[in-house]
């Protein structure tokens, strides 16, 4: 297949250059994969919106406007940007608290939400800081998509058993569910179970055919044939009619309510579209800009708040499936929202004998896609560690409410890191016969150390948290160095940085050493470092006859200074 356009210019959008390039033999692919994805947009929009509390059509413009736009101004050939799962409770969390039972309400704060997620995007994108997606890190994010996911199940679960909870939580909801159990509808239930089964079944059966489309015409299709709509609960009427143009006001309490609330939305849907961008750049082979996506997706959020919808993500889940049905080009998502825009024109009605037990059903497969049961395996089995932070945002995410459990999972993500680089590995240094180099005492105890020298390695950069720990390792392994040291000879190749607290400890390290009758010396340190030790004066005040090229020249340097009686085995170097 051709190279499709991907470079912006200021003279054309990629979707106008594509517009010039397309080619004949990728419509049948394109509108394929537009009316399969239709079969799956119509339901889900619906089904996110009003687990975020919306009305369901909101659902539907949310989705028609950004296909649009990002087919306009995006820079991948097969995205899909829509109502995301993992959003739509971070939604619902921000707007219904400040709404209260007002739907219009919520819509008007739902847009201006999507305004202001738009904004920090397309600002991120703007300013080159698609870097920052890279602070919720894989376990983080496996574990707030597992709390939501756990999240959305339990709340939706009395709806599919047909009663409603009117806590908030999920204990309160675990507690209501409990509690309303007995109100449970039969009728309700069979037809959210019905729909539930037809999907799995489906999807595992014939992967191929639209299962989620199937299950809820079906079920549609036999409330309105049994006239059951007054004895279950329906989506009932639906606006018919494209989304007009308005803007969200709200007041300036609410603004600023609104705009921390979209600081954790907005770090989800980049972490998202990030992690998408990447996997399909390394799959078809095609580049990646971070930060033209996050334009896009900040002017599709932008287009969604002032059309009526709330913010929107890259599909993790829709994706696969435009490109599963043969999509080749963004005209897949104009296919779509064209098809969508004929339902919301004309065919609403179709809708209104949904049965709500239905929609639950739909959230409930869909977010149990969110939990990657190998991936939690298999980061049980690597690095327990990391296992036990994705447990910690999950739980998180799940008892602190979804807004202060990204904040948890950030938090903890970001603690993690400085906890490694402020306890990092370290090393003392030896021989060891028919190795090359130098190597961990721990690992190979029967290692051979040169008398009178210490070889300490520092896995980490020397920053203003560790400085203290460096010191008093340092002071440690030469106290205890028998015979007693002479010299100590930092192996400095991981240090990849040195600030000014950490310049001002070596100086105190350097006379401490000297006072014990040792001597401080660095080996292998990379040039950049080199410099700023250069800067802060460090050469002169160790001696730059003390800086050595390798650890080799380093021990032979000890061995020549000291004239200790000291011989390679044959095949260590």
């Amino acid at each position: 297949m051709a190279r499709l356009p991907h470079s912006w210019s200021p003279g054309a959008l990629p979707g106008i250059a594509l517009i010039t390039r397309y080619r004949r033999e990728w419509v049948r692919g394109d509108l394929i994969a537009g009316v399969t994805l239709t079969a799956l947009i119509v339901p889900q929009g619906m089904a996110y919106a009003a687990l975020a509390g919306l009305p369901p059509v909101t659902g539907l413009y949310a989705t028609l406007i950004p296909l649009l736009v990002y087919a306009l101004v995006g820079p991948s050939r097969i995205f899909v940007v829509a109502p995301d799962s993992a959003l739509t409770l971070v939604v619902a969390a921000a707007i219904v608290p400040l709404a209260g039972g007002d739907p219009g309400q919520r819509v008007v704060l739902a847009g201006m939400l999507a305004l202001l997620v738009g904004a920090y995007a397309l600002l991120a994108g703007l300013g080159r800081l698609g870097f920052l997606a890279d602070l919720v890190s894989k376990p983080v994010r496996l574990g707030y998509l597992a709390g939501i996911a756990a999240t959305v199940v339990v709340g939706q679960l009395p709806r599919l058993l047909g009663f409603g909870v009117t806590t908030q939580g999920l204990v309160g909801e675990v507690r209501g569910l409990i509690s309303g159990i007995g109100g449970t509808k039969p009728l309700e239930l069979g037809l959210g179970l019905a729909t539930l089964a037809a999907m799995l079944l489906l999807g595992r059966l014939v992967p191929r055919a639209p299962g989620l489309l199937i299950a809820v015409v079906g079920v549609t299709v036999v409330v309105a044939a049994f006239g059951l709509a007054d004895d279950v609960a329906t989506v009932g009427r639906v606006a018919s009619g494209l989304p007009g143009l308005a803007w969200p006001a709200v007041s300036g309490a609410d603004f600023v309510r609104l705009a921390g609330a979209a600081v954790g939305i907005v770090l989800i849907a980049v972490a998202d579209t990030v992690v998408l961008s990447r996997a399909y750049a390394a799959r078809l082979s095609e580049p990646v800009d971070t930060n033209r996506e996050l334009i896009a997706l900040g002017l599709a959020n932008a287009a969604a708040g002032i059309f009526h919808g709330f913010p929107v993500s890259a599909s993790a889940s829709r994706t696969p499936v435009a490109e599963a049905a043969g999509a080749r080009t963004q005209a897949t998502g104009v296919v779509a929202a064209g098809l969508l825009a004929l339902v919301l024109a004309f065919a609403t009605g179709l809708l209104r004998d949904l049965p709500l037990s239905a929609l639950a059903a739909v959230l409930i497969v869909a977010v149990s896609r969110l939990v990657n049961v190998k991936e939690l395996w298999r980061l049980h089995r690597m690095n327990r560690a990391d296992f036990a932070l994705m447990l910690a945002c999950l739980v998180g995410v799940a008892a602190a409410g979804v807004l202060n459990g990204i904040a948890i999972a950030v938090g903890l993500s970001i603690a993690a890191f400085f906890w490694r680089a402020w306890h990092p590995h370290e090393a003392t240094l030896g021989r060891v016969a028919g190795l090359k180099g130098y190597h961990d005492l721990e690992r190979h105890p029967e290692a051979r150390q040169v008398p009178g020298l210490v070889l300490l390695r520092f896995d980490a950069p020397l920053f203003f948290a560790n400085a203290g720990i460096f010191r008093q390792q340092a002071v440690r392994v030469v106290s205890s160095a028998q015979p007693p040291a002479r010299r100590l000879v930092v192996a400095a190749e991981p240090i990849t940085d040195v600030d000014s607290t950490a310049a001002d400890m070596l100086v105190e390290l350097d006379r401490e050493l000297l006072q014990l009758g040792v001597q401080l010396a660095f080996a292998e340190l990379k040039d950049p470092v080199r410099d700023k030790l250069r800067r802060y004066g460090l050469l002169e005040v160790i001696g730059r006859e003390r800086f050595y090229p390798t650890l080799g020249v380093a021990v032979h340097a000890f061995v020549s200074d000291f004239a200790v009686d000291w011989h390679e085995e044959v095949g260590s170097e």
